[in-house]
């Protein structure tokens, strides 16, 4: 049993009670399932993605989100989350889901849409899933992936406690969020 955000205690789900990552991120469905590419094309059943526990600070150094965090910091920030290496055409987030984690791709390229609409394409170092766990909302947008993609992978949260910890990481994700709402 858990207690929601209201207040309420309810049975975990299955993907709540069985662990995801290292970090405790519960699998999104999306993970778990991959979505038919445009070619109609099904990958290997091998090619599912492959999850290494923790992150390696150095990787986050190339981050912009980290940029002028101390090796300390940014060892706070890799013990939290944990390195998934995801393949091409794999849905990230769906719109109008609840949240559970955010990522920022290391490597990689994935495609962010809103309304079936093509928002955005992201790279390495850019950010996503920040929204819905800010706001307490449903997520705003779709990501899928457009070629192999290394992600790093942390929970809600702790999200929550780098931002707390963190304030010019939580300033930075802020900024992102002000920005992305105008759009």
């Amino acid at each position: 049993m858990i207690r929601t955000r209201e207040g309420r205690i309810r049975p975990l789900t299955a993907f709540e009670a069985v662990p995801f990552v290292h970090s405790g991120t519960p699998p999104s469905s999306s993970l778990a399932a991959p979505v038919r590419p445009p070619d109609g094309r099904w990958p290997a059943p091998t090619d599912r993605g492959r999850i290494r526990r923790g992150v390696n600070p150095r990787d986050l150094e190339r981050v912009p989100l980290f940029a002028g965090c101390s090796p300390r910091e940014r060892e706070q920030v890799a013990r939290r989350a944990d390195t998934v290496d995801i393949p091409q055409g794999r849905q990230l987030l769906t719109e109008g889901r609840l949240p559970h984690e955010f990522f920022v791709i290391l490597d990689g390229e994935a495609e962010v849409t809103h309304d079936q609409h093509h928002v955005a394409t992201l790279g390495q170092g850019d950010f996503f899933g920040e929204i819905a766990l800010v706001e307490h909302t449903r997520r705003t947008a779709s990501v899928m992936t457009t070629t192999p993609t290394t992600l790093v992978v942390m929970s809600s949260k702790d999200f929550d406690a780098v931002r707390r910890d963190l304030p010019r990481v939580a300033e930075r994700i802020e900024s992102a969020i002000r920005e992305r709402l105008a759009r």
